[in-house]
């Protein structure tokens, strides 16, 4: 490479490069000795130079040079970027517990079904032709009704066979109807906590079994099928995602809950309860009571779970699964005795105390009893 040697203003400008410019002309550049011979940026902007060489001509080349230097400083800031970017990113992994329920429940308020595994979806539970919520019992009008208006809807078994949604309930008899709804059959429009949503009627005659059993007004039953379009849960709680959907559920394709926590409740409360009064979808063991509160992203199996917020709890709380009856007063009034949310949050809990937490889905999956639970760490 050429050695520049003298002053810009100066009558020299070293005398290897003159000589080199006479003698090699237009001549390439040699290679190193070892490697790919790769000039500087310095050379490559100012040199060979003569006292021949115009003004203009050096002027155009300190242009070049300094837009060179902005642009690898560009590509020196955006490299720095990706690299923290990239440490952001990078994740450890902590175990917090272990699975010890899998709960799915195709008809809302009706019982639900444990299982050792499930599919988790975007909606929510799925174990074959099964999917959480996604059938409803509604009045003729297409309002939703539910345990808090109707509580024997507990006592309803809800099962699956061969293609069929099997019902049973006290002193009725067994009725089985398809699980996928007949095209003729219409779709209701339905409103499930002030948002519309479609449904697909289940026909007259568990229509009429659901009548009897309940001795009440004409009910119908409906099922979502996935054509249909879900309520979005950012319409019905605030801290919501855009991407966070949901069939029949109250408010989140997925309700956890701890057994730690369950067990703390039961030393506040005069008569036990169990955790079928709080229908969680996924039960976790090996925490500290209310530690699953803090639970930000958990990685199960090959789910990954996002905590939205915790589940504010009302007076379905208070029915007993065993029997249907409604005590609209425990275990609610113990829980809001120590469970209220931060003063900040009451425009969104508003008087209901927090049991529970509702979990978006990042990244589907199949959750199976005693698999570990991981809390995500961002490192």
């Amino acid at each position: 490479m050429d050695k520049i040697v003298g002053k810009r203003g100066g009558s020299e400008w070293g005398r290897e490069a003159a000589i080199e410019e006479r003698e090699a002309g237009s001549a390439q550049p040699r290679p190193a000795s070892r490697g790919l011979w790769i000039p500087s940026l310095a050379a490559m902007a100012w040199g060979p130079l003569s006292l021949r060489e115009p003004f203009s001509s050096s002027f155009s080349r300190l242009a070049w040079l300094c837009g060179a230097g902005l642009a690898l400083g560009a590509l020196g800031a955006w490299a720095a970027w990706r690299w923290r970017g990239g440490r952001r990113r990078r994740r450890g992994l902590e175990r917090v517990g272990t699975v010890t329920g899998v709960t799915l429940y195709p008809v809302k308020s009706c019982r639900g079904i444990n299982l050792q595994r499930a599919q988790v979806t975007p909606l929510g539970l799925q174990s074959g032709d099964l999917r959480d919520r996604f059938w409803l019992v509604i009045k003729e009008d297409g309002h939703m009704v539910t345990a808090r208006q109707e509580p024997q809807l507990v006592l309803i078994v809800v099962n699956s066979e061969n293609g069929q949604l099997i019902l049973n309930a006290p002193e009725m008899k067994e009725l089985a109807i398809p699980i996928k709804t007949p095209k003729e059959n219409p779709v209701k429009n339905c409103r499930v906590f002030g948002l519309d949503v479609e449904g697909r009627d289940c026909g007259d005659e568990v229509a009429h079994w659901l009548t009897t059993f309940l001795n009440s007004e004409p009910y119908r039953l409906v099922h979502f099928e996935t054509q249909m379009a879900p309520r979005k849960c950012e319409k019905i709680k605030i801290p919501f995602r855009p991407t966070d959907e949901v069939s029949y559920h109250d408010a989140a394709p997925i309700l956890l809950m701890s057994e730690p926590s369950m067990e703390d409740l039961n030393t506040r409360l005069e008569k036990k309860r169990d955790l079928r009064y709080f229908r969680p979808s996924i039960t976790v063991s090996g925490c500290g009571a209310y530690e699953e509160d803090t639970w930000d992203k958990i990685i199960i199996g090959d789910v990954e779970l996002k905590l939205i917020m915790q589940c504010g709890r009302c007076i379905l709380t208070t029915v007993d699964p065993d029997n249907g009856i409604i005590d609209r007063k425990e275990p609610l009034e113990t829980l809001k005795r120590y469970r209220m949310c931060d003063p900040a949050d009451k425009h969104i809990h508003k008087t209901a105390p927090l049991f529970g937490n509702y979990f978006g889905v990042d990244k589907v999956g199949t959750v199976h009893v005693g698999d570990p639970v991981f809390k995500i760490i961002e490192c």
